[in-house]
């Protein structure tokens, strides 16, 4: 048969919890560690104003038991140095300086990025572009330059006995967003 306990108000955070099955007749404090040394503090409290107990730490037997065990201790009273393990500096490490490493630079430097295959295309071939197709936004002019690139991979690395079909095929289109307004201009005369 389960029997139901009630829940019990903490004597020290004044919140409600439920008691222990095995101690529901004595427990009056929670299990939050504030609580659970106010319960034990009081405990001592008590203990110690009964009649019984009021003189049991005072009185010449103890006094000479406390004088026998400070002389077979001395210096047990005194704080002791914290140790290693015991170090107020236990959550940073202490600073231990590491030997430089020299490294070599290599002389051929691959760059790869994401979004640039073209190295760094000069001004005058951005300017050109632009000039071309009358964009202006620099990731059209980024676009219709890898276009380019691979337009201009595609011819040098093409054979003709290799690809079928008409040696006046036709380039794709590259520059399909061109402004209406810009002009044409031959090159090479």
């Amino acid at each position: 048969m389960v029997r139901h306990i009630r829940k019990r108000k903490c004597k020290h955070c004044q919140t409600f919890f439920d008691p222990d099955p095995r101690n529901v007749g004595r427990q009056h404090y929670c299990s939050q560690p504030p609580c659970r040394q106010a319960s034990k503090a009081a405990s001592q409290r008590r203990w110690l104003h009964k009649p019984a107990h009021c003189d049991y730490f005072s009185g010449p037997a103890h006094v000479e038991r406390v004088r026998q065990w400070r002389k077979g201790h001395p210096g047990s009273w005194r704080r002791q140095a914290p140790t290693a393990s015991q170090s107020s500096d236990a959550l940073q490490e202490p600073f231990v300086p590491q030997a430089l490493e020299t490294q070599q630079v290599e002389q051929r430097v691959e760059r790869e990025a994401l979004q640039d295959s073209f190295f760094m295309p000069p001004a005058v071939l951005v300017g050109l572009i632009a000039h071309l197709t009358g964009l202006s936004l620099q990731d059209d002019i980024a676009l219709t330059a890898r276009r380019l690139q691979q337009l201009g991979r595609d011819i040098l690395n093409s054979f003709p006995h290799n690809q079928g079909g008409s040696q006046h095929a036709k380039a794709p289109h590259l520059f399909t967003q061109a402004s209406q307004s810009a002009q044409a201009v031959q090159l090479g005369g």
